[in-house]
């Protein structure tokens, strides 16, 4: 009885050392006495017990690994601390494990050896404005140095750039600054569009008025002209009336004088203060004068 227990143990243990389960995304590196053999994909995987082993389990997905922070020096000798994240895939497990010691390790010096000579070479301003073209510069570098190393580098990220205690006052204050000065210009060409939009304003404003009293001018002397012009044709054509039909009368002297003398009488029962006699009449009026001297005389007489 003994003896099939420990047999039972012995069949376990065997069989625990010579089947392996890999999950899926994961791959089993086998040494076969020590050296290199296999390397076993997701699924199911036989061995052979104390003669192969598993040296490593590998993770295909992609990984993350959080650069520490590091303080660097720009070019203008200012010290920043960058915070940094790299996202890689591992491509070719045995390299990964048999051509560097420490994948993780590799990466994170090589990370940092790499921000320090980018950022170096520029200024402090520069190295806010230049993210994207920091982050594909490390990803190109850190790309090529993994290579070697069955890794991928598919980004680099930098989280935070921060620089001292004073020098971030100094930028507040300047940011401050051109915030106050860029409000100042807005306010300033506001007020000076605005005062060009009302001088548009009056100025066309003015020019439609004068046009308005220019054209009413025009056409009120046009309404005048015209009104003129019509009672001077009705003037004529009562006098060509008159004169036609005088003319077709034939009258004598007497009757031109006495219609004179009718006309003078309306005349005089106007306002005005000078009268201007026609020649015509004149001679009437002499005649009658005539006429009553001689009437007086025969009175004396008798």
């Amino acid at each position: 009885m003994g003896f099939l227990l420990v047999l039972f143990i012995i069949i376990c243990v065997v069989a625990y050392k010579t089947i392996k389960v890999v999950r899926q995304s994961e791959v089993y590196i086998i040494e076969r006495l020590g050296r290199f053999h296999k390397v076993a994909d997701a699924g199911l995987t036989i061995i052979v017990p104390f003669i192969d082993k598993v040296r490593s389990v590998v993770s295909l997905k992609q990984q993350t690994m959080d650069i520490p922070p590091q303080g660097v020096i720009t070019s203008d000798n200012v010290t920043i601390t960058i915070d940094t994240v790299v996202f890689y895939k591992i491509t070719d497990p045995a390299k990964a494990v048999y051509e560097i010691q420490s994948l993780k390790k590799g990466i994170e010096y090589l990370a940092i050896t790499t921000i320090r000579d980018i950022v170096g070479k520029m200024e402090l301003d520069q190295t806010f404005s230049s993210r994207d073209q920091i982050n594909d510069r490390l990803r190109v570098i850190l790309d090529e140095a993994t290579d070697a190393w069955g890794c991928k580098i598919d980004r680099v990220e930098i989280k935070d750039i921060t620089p001292p205690a004073d020098i971030r006052d100094a930028m507040e204050k300047q940011m401050n600054a051109e915030r106050n000065k860029r409000a100042l210009i807005l306010e300033a060409e506001g007020e000076r569009q605005s005062a060009i939009t009302l001088a548009e304003g009056r100025k066309q404003a003015a020019i439609l008025d004068a046009e308005a009293d220019r054209e009413s001018k025009i056409r009120r002397a046009t309404g005048e002209a015209e009104a003129i012009k019509q009672v001077a044709d009705a003037k004529a054509k009562e006098i060509q009336m008159v004169y036609d039909a005088i003319k077709q009368a034939d009258p004598s002297d007497k009757l031109v004088q006495i219609k004179s003398l009718e006309a003078l009488k309306e005349v005089a029962k106007g306002e005005a203060n000078k009268i201007f006699i026609p020649f015509e009449a004149t001679k009437a009026l002499g005649s009658i004068g005539a006429i009553s001297d001689v009437t007086k005389k025969r009175k004396n007489e008798e």
